[in-house]
């Protein structure tokens, strides 16, 4: 049981330096996580500690005083209502004005993408309520899934969701708190990275893919959804302005092509971009280099 549980943590770094964290006593880990179970940094020694729901592994975890507020794109996805109805109505929408095929269907398109890296682990990042999270876990097709977000209600939901989920394995499945733009994750460490319905939601998409990038394997696999604001809408004059406008109000990003996406990727080091669509749906894959 330790050795397996060191290989399923070692994965696991110190936000602050990337460096490893080393687990003190009970990980704490699964879907039963004992509050208190701490991990410290191999570097500057800084602790991180889980509640009974989550490993908090972002750099202001233990603060006592410091705060900092969070751009729109991430504080609306912090409340608790929006958290609570994000599978109850929220997330089916996108189907209605966004051309996301579901759930299911895109968890299929998925597998087809990660086919390379089966049977290693797997970050759900921006992973909200965990439905891809659950789908993931019960597939037995990744030896971890780590269900990452910077939302507290969002990994409440999720954990609920998880712990009244039928066949949903507990062994195999951990929650982290964790900010997308500085991964918890040891460089070269993670087999694959998944992020639904979230690329137009990070305040900085090339912060976040780079960052991926770098806890990427090479071989290892980005899969992402997202949606394209391209067809007739490209034909609108000054629709680069209005995006920019929008961007520093919100800080979310509005895509316009195809090509974009792909130079992100590019931009980032990954390599192999190719995609499906479905109207303003985009499922993208790319590939960190071997």
């Amino acid at each position: 049981d330790e050795k397996e549980l060191s290989a399923k943590t070692n994965i696991l770094a110190c936000p602050i330096c990337y460096n490893a964290v080393i687990h003190k006593g009970d990980p704490g880990l699964t879907l039963e996580t004992k509050p208190g179970s701490s991990f410290e940094c191999s570097t500057c020694k800084k602790s991180y500690y889980s509640n009974k729901i989550y490993l908090d592994l972002t750099v202001s975890s233990g603060a006592k005083e410091y705060t900092e507020s969070t751009p729109p794109s991430i504080e609306i996805f912090r409340t608790p209502l929006v958290s609570f109805l994000y599978e109850r109505g929220w997330r089916q929408s996108f189907s209605i004005w966004g051309g996301f095929p579901g759930p299911d269907k895109e968890f299929g398109l998925a597998k087809d993408y990660l086919k390379p890296v089966l049977g290693g682990n797997i970050i759900d990042a921006s992973c909200a309520s965990g439905l891809f999270t659950r789908l993931f876990s019960k597939s037995d097709l990744f030896s971890l899934v780590v269900a990452l977000d910077f939302s507290e209600s969002m990994l409440q939901q999720c954990h609920e969701f998880n712990k009244q989920e039928e066949g949903m394995p507990k062994e195999n499945v951990i929650l982290v708190r964790a900010d997308i733009a500085r991964l918890p994750f040891v460089s070269s460490s993670v087999d694959a990275v998944h992020a639904g319905a979230a690329l137009h939601c990070w305040p900085s998409p090339s912060s976040a893919v780079a960052e991926i990038s770098r806890v990427l394997r090479p071989g290892g696999v980005f899969v992402a959804t997202t949606y394209i604001v391209d067809g007739i809408y490209g034909t609108i004059p000054f629709l680069s302005t209005i995006r920019q406008n929008i961007g520093q109000l919100t800080s979310s990003h509005i895509f316009l092509s195809e090509s974009e996406l792909k130079d992100l990727c590019t931009a980032c080091g990954l390599v192999d971009f190719t995609c499906v669509r479905n109207g303003p749906f985009i499922m993208l894959s790319a590939t960190k280099p071997r």
